[in-house]
């Protein structure tokens, strides 16, 4: 299902309805999600790209989150002009005010939408906050539900209960892979919400915007530590080799593709990390197919040929990818 050239007063008249968003708590086990680590009081929020004349892209002080040292949180998208702002994503609860406050220095248009790339709360903690400014919040359907019934934390006890505050209140289906579910016309761009086969989580969407030529991919892709399938949240290592496949027809040469963490890239640079996660997968499975046990495959020590040149490699990043594989291979 398509829904095309949203009418903004409709939106308005909309964004009263009641939401609720997941508080996610502190959780170790949860990579990308914790709420322990980054020192909040220093982080800044600056503007890091202008994509185009009304596209910029914000981000966190380098350093100061363990979770993402290259960059705290998740990056945001901000798309302006006189119709209002269109956001992608909403930086960590702790930070919304400083995201804000950022947005304000190029821009006093009212935030009508804000778009959720995945579920991690380094891009949705500030849901509740926007939600509070105006912003219709637009979703998948998977991720509006893994909202609401989160997985259990990595020590078995059950999630925080959620907090009626902001969840996506605008939803839509996967539908056709590669095809927007819903397309929206604003400040004279043209945007697309393109959702993703289970890859990053199971509830993933990228953003286009065409006129600009660039696209927001989140974190299926990452060039600042190995991948991350959240496999609580339904993603998916093979998964994340359909999205990328999935984008390499949606970009062109010089699309600019926006990640949630890393640098830019550009469509050639996906293909060495397709290579990577195609080539650790199958290392995998063989070692499994000859029966080894998930310690034995760790030893093996199968990301030494990348180590090299993957950026913010840790023995963390690498474990936490090896066991995804693993688990991926037993269908666990």
């Amino acid at each position: 299902m398509k829904r095309q050239g949203l009418l903004l007063g409709g939106l308005a008249a909309m964004a009263v309805i009641p939401a609720i968003v997941w508080a996610q708590a502190p959780s170790p086990q949860r990579p990308g999600q914790g709420r322990s680590f980054a020192q909040w009081d220093k982080i800044e929020i600056s503007v890091t790209a202008k994509l185009a004349p009304n596209l910029y892209i914000l981000q966190g002080s380098p350093d100061l989150d363990m979770n993402h040292p290259d960059a705290a949180g998740g990056r945001v998208a901000v798309l302006f002009g006189p119709d209002g702002i269109l956001m992608v994503d909403s930086q960590d609860e702790e930070l919304h005010e400083k995201v804000l406050k950022t947005i304000r220095t190029f821009s006093s248009a009212p935030i009508r939408i804000l778009v959720n790339s995945h579920i991690h709360s380094d891009h949705t903690g500030g849901n509740p906050f926007f939600a509070k400014q105006g912003a219709l919040i637009f979703s998948r359907e998977e991720l509006r539900d893994e909202m609401l019934h989160p997985p259990r934390q990595g020590n078995g006890t059950p999630a925080p209960a959620p907090d009626p505050a902001g969840v996506p209140v605008m939803t839509y289906p996967l539908g056709t892979p590669g095809a927007p579910a819903v397309t929206i016309h604003l400040d004279g761009e043209v945007v697309d919400f393109i959702p993703v086969p289970a890859s990053h989580t199971g509830g993933d969407t990228v953003i286009r915007f065409q006129h600009a030529n660039a696209i927001y991919i989140g974190d299926f892709y990452r060039n600042f530590g190995y991948p991350f399938a959240d496999q609580a949240n339904g993603g998916s290592i093979r998964g994340m080799i359909t999205a990328i496949d999935m984008i390499a027809k949606t970009a062109g040469p010089d699309t600019t593709l926006i990640t949630g963490h890393g640098t830019l890239v550009k469509k050639a640079d996906l293909l060495p990390y397709r290579a990577m996660v195609v080539d650790i997968l199958a290392k995998t499975k063989k070692l499994v197919d000859q029966g080894k046990s998930l310690d034995d495959i760790l030893a093996a020590n199968l990301t030494a040929p990348y180590d090299a040149t993957t950026k913010g490699d840790t023995p963390a990043s690498k474990n936490r990818f090896i066991t995804e594989a693993y688990n991926e291979v037993k269908d666990k």
